[in-house]
């Protein structure tokens, strides 16, 4: 990935429990923090879909290798009452750096709630084998879709989300 270092490799046809994975794991790919992969099993969804889902996973792997979810994770142990809304925040970050991934790699503009029917990425689709055991979380279809269009528009800077600054990704931008 030219934005960032340190991005995941890919594993195509990983194995459906690599990571720790199994019931409850996104059923076509999720990213796995401890070896730093995105695993995928299953390539037969719409190109829309999938090219969507590798962006937000690659949103998470920038959080992860860039400190962004150390922060998250120590604001969430502190603040066990407000974990929906810190999980909710990384989530809305996670969208919006998928969104610049998504633009940075020549892919069309795409609305995800023409794509998807239903919330995506609600299963648990990334953390430390075992994956099964990752956040589930829900913020709903219309604020995944803006903020995956704010970074449509390319300025990293802009996924800055409640307490959950935008500088530690404009330093990690190569």
């Amino acid at each position: 990935m030219r934005l960032f270092d340190e991005m995941p490799l890919l594993v195509l046809d990983a194995a459906p429990d690599a990571c720790g994975a199994g019931e409850g794991v996104n059923p076509r790919m999720a990213y796995c923090t401890t070896r730093n992969e995105i695993l995928i099993w299953d390539t037969t969804g719409p190109s829309g879909q999938m090219g969507y889902e590798l962006a937000h996973l690659y949103g998470h792997a920038v959080q992860v290798r860039h400190g962004v979810a150390d922060v998250a994770l120590r604001e969430i142990r502190k603040r066990r009452d407000e974990e929906q809304k810190l999980r909710g925040w990384v989530t809305r970050q996670a969208e919006c750096i998928a969104g610049v991934i998504h633009s940075e790699a020549g892919l069309p503009d795409i609305a995800l709630s023409d794509i998807f029917e239903a919330e995506p990425m609600t299963d648990s689709h990334w953390g430390r084998d075992p994956l099964h055991l990752g956040p589930k979380v829900s913020i709903g279809i219309e604020a995944r879709d803006a903020w995956f269009a704010i970074g449509l528009r390319g300025d990293i800077a802009q996924c800055a989300v409640g307490e959950f600054e935008s500088q530690l990704l404009t330093e990690a931008l190569r």
